[in-house]
């Protein structure tokens, strides 16, 4: 079984490119990409366990000008049922 997580994060201003090329480079990180909005950088994060989830997180917060991160581990990628309308 794969777990996956979204990991969102803040960096300094024009340090975006430099950091999606080095976390492109781990091992785990399934995509990254510079966003607009609250967070600069969103990457998708896919491993074996909850804790070598935790041990990429730690990687990538070592990284340097990455300034916060906010960690989601993806809970049920089952789709939503669809309700039927009446």
């Amino acid at each position: 079984m794969m777990f996956n997580a979204f990991v969102l994060l803040n960096c300094d201003i024009g340090a975006e490119g430099a950091i999606i090329n080095q976390m492109n480079t781990i091992s785990g990180v399934s995509e990254a990409v510079r966003v607009s909005g609250v967070y600069d950088i969103v990457a998708k994060l896919s491993d074996e366990s909850k804790e070598k989830i935790s041990l990429l997180v730690k990687k990538i917060r070592a990284i340097a000008n990455i300034r916060s991160s906010l960690t989601m581990i993806v809970a049920s990628e089952n789709a939503p049922k669809q309700l039927e309308v009446i």
